[in-house]
């Protein structure tokens, strides 16, 4: 078989990473025995200022790459809020129709879209912009949680460093999981990361709303997590029914008074985690109440366990205090 041609679409904007965490990965598969060849393309052939302020090279116009099989457009900043810049999508929808497969990195998705490729397909973007990728593009069915979405030729990933991800899926698919695990080894970093990407998300425990009365019941459980929260106490306090209560969380926050509250609790035991609190005690204080609880509560929501969050997300400091000190002889 030939080369497999990789053409990554940098413009000015693009967020560095994003152009060069799929290069790092593929150019190391290829030190393992892949077979790609790379060629950072743009779409008037110049070189492009990303976000970061470097500058990169391109080796080649992007109508100069006659047969890519695969096409990788980067994210941008900006792009999920402002128009493409000048060209952007011109090339894209050139280079993929000639591709025999395409892929996004981060909110690269929102130029997918833009160029009409998404349409009727799964995808995902950057947890921060999941949500805006659905209203504006309603077609598309946005998996908010994923590191990144196969829908057959196209790929679309997460956040930054979900290129990593997603080019090692690429290596999956092309030369099988050994040569893959040997990238992912050399690169020191997971081949398949477990969980997805709302373990990375900023937590959000007050939503907005036009009504005093929920606000009211939002602000008493994000002063007080681990308080009694049922459906009924939270309406005697909004001085509703339980029924209207309820109706006020859909309509408003798209919810409901349950799945709020524990989503606070969810939030209030990842701080403690990440502070370095037990497993016990942030279950506890956050009132998700047992071990076990919290771990079902985690796994539903976050696909990864509490010990293996705490590992992730405890702060350095965190990590140095719970050292065994040495004792001096």
């Amino acid at each position: 078989m030939p080369p497999r041609t990789i053409a990554v679409l940098a413009y000015d904007g693009a967020r560095l990473m994003d152009v060069t965490a799929p290069l790092e990965v593929l150019s190391t598969a290829t030190g393992f025995g892949a077979d790609y060849r790379l060629t950072l393309c743009s779409p008037d052939g110049l070189p492009v200022t990303t976000a970061a302020g470097a500058r990169l090279t391109a080796d080649a116009p992007a109508h100069d790459i006659a047969a890519p099989h695969t096409l990788i457009v980067p994210g941008s900043p900006t792009l999920p809020r402002t128009p493409a810049p000048d060209g952007l999508l011109t090339a894209i929808g050139a280079l993929a129709r000639r591709a025999t497969r395409v892929a996004s990195v981060c909110t690269g998705a929102f130029a997918l879209a833009r160029a009409g490729l998404l349409d009727g397909r799964r995808a995902t973007t950057h947890w921060r912009h999941t949500a805006l990728l659905a209203r504006l593009h309603p077609q598309i069915h946005v998996e908010p949680d994923a590191l990144h979405v196969r829908d057959g030729h196209l790929l679309t990933s997460a956040g930054v460093s979900a290129g990593i991800d997603l080019s090692l899926a690429l290596v999956e698919d092309d030369h099988g999981p050994t040569l893959a695990r040997d990238t992912a080894r050399d690169l020191v970093v997971f081949l398949q990361r477990p969980g997805g990407q709302s373990q990375f998300s900023v937590p959000s425990r007050t939503p907005p709303t036009r009504d005093d009365r929920l606000r009211a019941v939002l602000d008493t459980i994000a002063a007080d997590p681990a308080a009694h929260h049922s459906t009924p106490a939270l309406a005697t306090l909004a001085g509703v029914t339980p029924r209207h209560l309820t109706r006020l969380f859909r309509d408003q926050i798209g919810t409901t008074p349950a799945a709020h509250v524990e989503a606070v609790r969810l939030e209030a035991a990842q701080t403690l985690l990440e502070t370095g609190a037990s497993i016990t005690t942030a279950a506890q204080r956050s009132g998700l109440g047992s071990d076990e609880s919290l771990r079902r509560a985690f796994l539903r929501h976050l696909g990864i366990t509490p010990s293996a969050y705490r590992a992730r997300f405890r702060t350095t400091r965190e990590h140095h205090d719970h050292r065994p000190h040495r004792v001096r002889s």
